[in-house]
């Protein structure tokens, strides 16, 4: 500690601050420890899995699928790996609408990197002088803070920058799938009109995504791979399949079925898509009215919880005070 304190002497850099950040990447390597040891893939399991028989599309088939090959070099201590750890990874990020090269690596190197940043951060902050920090506004916000708090704060401030990325996935996820799920019923009643004028079913899918790629980008990406994914000599069923598992609505499941049934039995595609689309719109109804009926309950609870007190008070208040009155 003395000969630290003596290279370091002349910067007036205090021993806590170096300290704390010893404890930050203690805590840091913890965390990622723990993470790692969490989604670390068991020896038995691996071995039960040898020689078991995969789906043809799967992602070795999956032709568009973001790189997903084994991590070398410096990234082995970031990416776990499992290769069933990053085909999950994988499999969110598209669900996502996140579709570029290199997407595995770089989100959990970008979980690495802001649960590093986030406390480092926090740390250079308290080590800087009193005249930097007012300067900077942030003085008032960092007095009083003991070095309890100061742990307290880096801990927190690592564990949300390396499941803050986790959870942000999630939650543009289901907002990707609730856009998905809203502009459907439009998509399919384009690509009812569009195959009615003439158009084959795949270059009705193209207009159709080329239309509505400002309207609604999420579906128009959805098309837009699947196209990709035929053109590039993938089965039919396989990526009908594989775009209901990518999007992960029920809507895009049901939609894929009732294509795949029309074109295996010969029926119209346009009137199976003009019946779907119908259904589609019927079942939104119903859930907007499902929602409206159960509005009066939710809001007896409320209501009974702020206006009864309210109300027991002005029925009760002149007879108490009359009592009051009278004992008096």
């Amino acid at each position: 500690m003395d000969v630290i304190q003596d290279i370091l002497g002349d910067q007036q850099l205090p021993m806590q601050y170096l300290l704390l950040a010893g404890i930050a990447l203690s805590v840091f390597f913890v965390v990622l420890g723990v993470s790692g040891m969490a989604t670390s893939d068991d020896t038995a399991a691996r071995r039960m899995r040898v020689g078991s028989i995969s789906r043809g599309h799967g992602a070795d088939f999956d032709l568009l699928q973001g790189d997903n090959s084994d991590p070398h070099g410096l990234l082995k201590a970031f990416v776990p790996s499992s290769k069933r750890e990053r085909s999950r990874i994988g499999k969110l990020l598209k669900q996502a609408g996140i579709q570029r090269k290199h997407a595995i690596q770089t989100f959990y190197l970008f979980r690495v990197v802001l649960g590093f940043v986030l406390p480092a951060v926090f740390v250079v902050a308290m080590a800087l002088p009193i005249e930097t920090q007012v300067q900077l506004h942030i003085a008032n916000l960092l007095q009083g803070i003991t070095w309890v708090n100061a742990l307290q704060i880096v801990t927190a401030l690592m564990v949300a920058g390396f499941y803050g990325p986790a959870l942000w996935l999630r939650i543009r996820i289901k907002k990707r799938r609730q856009a998905i799920e809203h502009s459907l019923p439009n998509a399919l009643d384009l690509l009812q009109v569009a195959i009615e004028a003439g158009l084959g079913f795949d270059a009705a899918m193209v207009r159709v995504s080329h239309e509505m790629s400002h309207a609604a980008p999420e579906i128009s990406q959805e098309f837009t791979i699947l196209q990709l994914e035929l053109q590039a000599g993938k089965e039919r069923q396989a990526a009908f399949w594989d775009m209901a598992d990518r999007v992960g609505i029920d809507e895009v499941n049901s939609f894929a079925n009732a294509f795949l049934q029309s074109n295996q039995y010969g029926t119209s595609i346009s009137a199976s898509l003009r019946r779907f689309a119908t259904d589609m719109r019927l079942d939104r109804e119903l859930r907007a009215q499902e929602k409206a009926n159960r509005l009066p309950v939710q809001m007896s609870a409320v209501m009974a919880l702020c206006m009864m007190p309210v109300l027991l008070l002005i029925c009760l208040a002149p007879m108490l005070i009359r009592w009051m009155n009278m004992i008096g």
